[in-house]
């Protein structure tokens, strides 16, 4: 990428070949304006952000300690402010991306209002969300940049010379505030065409990296709620070439497809695969449903279905609905088949959605998977749909059990309880929770840690806070103690809100087009001035 002063001489080339007919264009505005949009186009950061996943999966594959997080985050803004934060409190963004949560779209972001995670909501909101989140993360580039270059115009106006070169250093030095995205197709909203329409216009919109599931489409459920029903292994491939595609034919050529399997939930199939020999993936997804063995004709009711499995007749177990179930216990031997096929067959990483976060759990489905493809890796849901603290101390209570402890002063029903807090189980339960990531990546296989919902409930229990005091005896001091106070003590960039929104961007640049004239918004009677 070329520097600040590469791009300035560029810029005064081209306006010199121009024979004076832009002698009103500053070439070193024109350099600041272009530094400020380093990437032009949806399939720009596709690009861009499919080569980070790459290399931190390989470093990843090199050493489990190098593990990545993100957030989901449901609108620009809470995108913007957290990459920001990243940036402030841990120095740069590395390993450290953005999910796109389909159940905060479904809840948050639908015209039909809050939905249930059952792919109902629009699916042009999942591309239009990708576009929002990179918009305003292009927009924390152009406000940080310019800030470095009031910064470098101060340090000349001082004639400092020291400070202009740190100035310098520090906007050719700067790191973009974008980053991957994984972004959720569902079970893709339709067949196989549909799902490669979608995904071609969340690459567009700058997806690097689209996470998909085994789930049927018309019947696809939150992957932490019941009647799940899922589709055999061809139908789930021909979904993962279709995003495959997709990516190919826009160039993004290391665009990563995430593979989820909620077969550990899920107790039904809405549809048998056909079998053309013993042993084959139809054959193994078949051998998992619950059937009753067929002697006569006598055995089969009007509109039974019958299949042969290892020389015998048998009939699947039907529901009223028309569903298929499979038998009880075969829930970890068809994730293991469902990740095995899907890493075989074009994925590159492996969503296993469990009923609870227990490492020992998911690493021991990982090393039979690791059985057939060694460098197997998982992104993993550290949801909030498990209750951490009563998962985590029964964990401990269930570990110092088989070490034959004393666990008379603890209930093990009723260890969410406040009067726990304070004991040693609690407080070990704890560090397990701190440390379940790190665990999770070099014992589980896990690449990848997010948190699907957790804006969700931030923006919930903070709007809580708030109007619990504003509207009671607090009034203008709830607002002033537990929201702006904080802003100014933390150093929060958005407590000056009109800068953060861009009203400094707009003053410079109507110094670039209007030089003197140009009517101003930051001036002495600007009360954001009283913040500093």
């Amino acid at each position: 990428m070329a520097t600040y002063q590469e791009k300035t001489a560029d810029f005064a080339t081209l306006c010199k070949e121009q024979g004076g007919t832009w002698r009103n264009i500053n070439p070193e505005f024109a350099a600041r304006m272009a530094l400020q949009n380093r990437f032009r186009t949806g399939l720009d950061i596709a690009r861009y952000t499919a080569g980070i996943m790459r290399r931190d999966m390989a470093e990843y594959d090199a050493d489990a300690s190098q593990y990545t997080q993100s957030l989901g985050c449901w609108h620009g803004f809470i995108g913007q402010q957290k990459l920001i934060a990243i940036k402030k409190h841990h120095g740069s963004t590395k390993k450290r991306y953005l999910y796109l949560s389909g159940w905060m779209i479904a809840a948050l972001r639908s015209e039909f209002g809050p939905l249930p995670d059952q792919s109902m909501h629009e699916k042009t909101s999942v591309p239009a969300l990708i576009e929002e989140l990179y918009t305003f993360l292009k927009q924390a580039d152009a406000r940080e940049l310019n800030h470095l270059y009031r910064d470098l115009d101060g340090a000349r106006e001082a004639g400092d010379q020291v400070a202009e070169q740190r100035a310098l250093d520090a906007i050719n030095g700067f790191e973009t505030h974008v980053v991957p995205i994984i972004a959720d197709i569902d079970a893709g909203f339709g067949n196989e065409e549909a799902t490669y329409l979608l995904a071609r216009k969340m690459i567009e919109a700058g997806a690097c990296a689209i996470q998909i599931e085994n789930q049927v489409s018309d019947a696809k459920q939150c992957g932490h709620q019941d009647g799940k029903v899922t589709v055999p292994h061809e139908d789930f491939l021909a979904k993962i070439n279709a995003v495959r595609y997709a990516f190919l034919e826009l160039g993004v050529n290391d665009g990563v497809i995430v593979a989820r399997t909620d077969s550990l939930g899920a107790g039904l199939t809405q549809k048998i695969p056909v079998s053309r020999e013993p042993g084959d993936l139809a054959s193994q997804y078949n051998a998992f449903l619950e059937t009753e063995t067929v002697t006569s004709a006598e055995d089969v009711n009007e509109g039974d279905v019958v299949i042969k499995q290892d020389g015998k007749l048998v009939r699947p177990v039907r529901l009223p609905n028309g569903l298929y179930r499979f038998k009880p216990g075969t829930g970890e031997a068809r994730v293991i088949l469902d990740c095995v096929t899907s890493l075989q067959n074009g994925a590159d990483l492996l969503w296993i959605e469990t009923e609870k976060p227990h490492v020992g759990q998911i690493g021991a489905m990982v090393d039979q998977i690791r059985e057939h493809v060694p460098d197997a890796k998982l992104v993993y849901n550290n949801s909030p749909s498990f209750n951490w603290t009563l998962n985590f101390r029964q964990q401990v209570f269930d570990a110092w059990q088989e070490e034959g402890r004393d666990l008379s002063a603890y209930d093990r029903d009723k260890l969410m309880s406040a009067e726990y807090d304070d004991t040693e189980l609690a407080a070990l339960a704890d560090q397990w929770v701190q440390n379940f990531q790190a665990d999770g990546s070099r014992e589980a296989g896990i690449f990848h840690h997010l948190i699907t919902l957790p804006t969700y409930h931030t923006a919930a229990l903070s709007t809580d806070n708030l109007a619990k005091g504003y509207f009671g005896a607090e009034g203008m001091l709830a607002y002033v103690e537990g929201v702006q106070r904080k802003e100014i003590r933390q150093g929060i960039a958005c407590v000056k809100h009109q800068d953060m929104a861009g009203s400094n961007i707009g003053d410079d640049h109507k110094e670039y087009f209007s030089g003197e004239a140009a009517l101003k918004a930051g001036g002495k009677d600007n009360t954001m001035n009283q913040f500093g």
